[in-house]
């Protein structure tokens, strides 16, 4: 399936800002599962500098300044994508989850010691004996691992309610566990930290789904979760609708948690008060029709 995504930030402000420095992360992988045709990062008013790069996670990163009074801020960037579907995997024949955690500790090197990093505790993701608590329901003696990362989804799913207004990125992910409220960013926070705690490596993936009533978290940026294992890669799944991401899924970014893969963020010098307003569209490109 091709999809085009686009994706417009509107900042206004009621005073005037005098220069103002931004990140974004809004150009989609290419890699497992999709390929990136065409993307494309248009800013108004035009900034005096802006340039892209990859950050330590592979994520395409573009940067960009203006040194003019402005009062409006708009951020667009539109994207053709082709994605395909996920390999289907039987639950039951993936790793036991103790073997995938000793494999990750011995870390000699290869996929195993990249995704070491993951077990750690991040700048919004906890990890401790409240979140070990929450994971060993899903996760008894000789489970395999995608066995286990679907009752952890679904327990979330089934367990927590999603509420816009009930959190902002500033909530801790300890308050949200006990709360059992937020957004799919707090849910991803919960389900990575109940990893960790337990030794698994598990990363923030932030990214859109096909605009789809039927589906949480369309029309606006989404986040799910990645978990390793071994002799499969990585494994996609997504608390907040409860499902393994496929082809209505597509990836922006991935790191340890939202803060290294933040949509839009920056700083400015004056502006007062502002008012944001964010509108995601994927929808399904249409074929070209041949004419005579």
């Amino acid at each position: 399936m091709t999809y085009r995504a686009t994706h417009t930030t509107t900042y206004t402000y009621s005073e005037p800002v005098s220069i103002c420095h931004n990140e974004v992360h809004l150009r989609p992988r290419s890699g497992y599962r999709q390929t990136v045709i065409d993307s494309s990062i248009t800013v108004l008013p035009d900034p005096g500098h802006l340039y892209s790069r990859s950050d330590y996670f592979g994520n395409e990163t573009t940067f960009f300044s203006i040194h003019e009074p402005h009062s409006r801020l708009i951020i667009s960037s539109e994207s053709l994508v082709e994605v395909r579907p996920a390999t289907v995997l039987d639950p039951a024949a993936t790793p036991v989850w103790e073997d995938v955690r000793a494999e990750v500790r011995a870390h000699r090197g290869g996929a195993a010691l990249e995704a070491f990093q993951y077990v750690f505790p991040s700048q919004y993701v906890k990890a401790g004996p409240e979140f070990a608590s929450f994971a060993e329901p899903s996760f008894p003696a000789g489970r395999p691992i995608l066995k286990g990362l679907m009752d952890l989804s679904h327990r979330i799913f089934t367990q927590f309610r999603y509420d816009p207004r009930a959190t902002t990125v500033a909530t801790p992910v300890d308050e949200v566990l006990r709360a059992r409220h937020g957004v799919c960013q707090d849910f991803a926070h919960v389900m990575i930290g109940a990893l960790r705690s337990i030794g698994l490596p598990a990363r923030y993936v932030s990214g859109y789904l096909r605009s789809n009533p039927n589906l949480v978290g369309a029309e606006e940026s989404h986040a799910w979760v990645s978990a390793y294992c071994p002799g499969h890669g990585w494994l996609d799944i997504d608390p907040t609708n409860d499902l393994l991401p496929s082809e209505a899924h597509i990836t922006l970014a991935w790191g340890r948690d939202y803060g290294d893969v933040t949509p839009v963020r920056g700083v400015a010098l004056g502006g007062g008060e502002q008012l944001i307003s964010v509108r995601v569209r994927v929808a399904p490109e249409k074929a070209a029709v041949a004419t005579d």
